[in-house]
């Protein structure tokens, strides 16, 4: 591994426990220098805990912490050069932007002139230009979280910390915010871990995702490869819109003795058609009924009962329209199984795109 991709940040073995919860079970990971990193997973699996031992705000019951090649376990929070910004901001209501962002350079007692040139540079950086006289409560909360991350960085830490940044504001200027965000981190070459529980936020943003799931480590990889090769049955059934089904034997495509207690399904997976439609693979197409249609602002989500399940598939809006109580064909790409005692997944493919079936004109 070369020098600009070796380990910046590494975590051994590191367990805490609170009372009778198992916050951290045996976690272990390593993050590159310059990436931007991506803790996923539900309220309580324990992703905040790690940010926080990383911070130096918690101490790990064991284990060890390494940043920049250095074991950290006891250095105080103060002296690690860690950067961390919180979901609620944490801005000083009395004090004007140029000040909040001032404030840990005035700790750090430097000089006027250096003070006035780094927030000046960081006002741009975030594009707050103008605002520098502002207080928080007349500010935005696009614009509370921009102060908030200008103050992290304000001190040039060697590792940014994000714990659920944008979970205060509404959902257009979240948006807005996580493009930003991926530009800034791209722009100041900082080392970055972020808290989050929105799925569309890591995968949008992270370079790299790991899943957490009660105190333990489920997978870690790009977002491509959680997304579209989950390993567990918790990642199947975390990420996108999976719906589960008991006997997917009984769908056509899926005859083969297949090994799995169950079968997950995504939208992605299901095709649908309307039975004027060009239907490729009549041979393993089922009929299924539309029991609710959904606009989704792009697309339609249509719920769908097949064999007495009910499926999840999308449409593009510009296709003809499918109505409530329409038969309809539908067609299974592909399943997820899980072995739920082995925890093991596998995929299973529709028999008629391996045989490569589909009617050529």
């Amino acid at each position: 591994m070369g020098e600009n991709t070796k380990a910046y940040v590494e975590l051994k073995h590191i367990n805490k426990t609170f009372g009778n919860y198992k916050a951290s079970d045996d976690v272990n990971f390593t993050v590159e220098k310059g990436k931007l990193i991506g803790l996923l997973g539900p309220s309580g699996s324990g992703k905040t805990t790690i940010l926080r031992i990383l911070a130096g705000l918690e101490n790990a019951d064991s284990g060890e912490i390494y940043i920049d090649g250095k074991q950290v376990n006891e250095i105080p929070a103060s002296k690690r050069g860690i950067g961390f910004v919180f979901q609620n901001y944490a801005l000083f209501r009395y004090k004007t932007v140029f000040d909040n962002i001032a404030f840990g350079l005035k700790i750090q007692k430097k000089s006027k002139a250096e003070i006035k040139s780094r927030v000046d540079e960081l006002i741009e950086l975030v594009g707050l230009k103008g605002l520098e006289k502002r207080y928080p409560k007349q500010l935005s909360g696009g614009q509370r979280q921009r102060v908030a991350f200008a103050r992290a960085l304000a001190t040039q830490p060697q590792l940014l910390l994000l714990d659920e940044p944008f979970a205060a504001i509404d959902a257009k200027v979240r948006k807005e915010l996580r493009s930003w965000l991926r530009e800034l981190i791209n722009q100041v070459g900082i080392t970055s871990i972020f808290v989050t529980h929105d799925q569309d936020e890591a995968i949008e943003v992270a370079d790299e995702i790991i899943v957490t799931n009660k105190g333990k480590i489920e997978q870690i990889g790009t977002p491509v490869e959680v997304y579209s090769n989950p390993q567990t049955p918790f990642v199947v059934q975390f990420l996108g819109e999976p719906v589960t089904i008991k006997d997917f034997n009984q769908f056509k495509g899926f005859r083969e003795k297949t090994k799995g207690d169950r079968a997950i399904i995504r939208p992605e997976f299901v095709t649908v058609t309307k039975k004027n439609e060009f239907n490729p693979y009549p041979v393993t197409t089922e009929e299924g009924i539309v029991e609710r249609v959904a606009f989704r602002g792009n697309s339609l989500e249509l719920t769908i009962r097949v064999h007495d399940e009910l499926l999840l598939a999308n449409r593009q809006i510009g296709q003809e329209l499918i109505k409530e109580g329409e038969h309809v064909n539908v067609f299974l790409q592909r399943l997820y199984l899980v072995d739920d005692h082995g925890q093991n997944v596998a995929i299973a493919v529709n028999e008629a795109l391996r045989q490569d079936e589909s009617v050529v004109i």
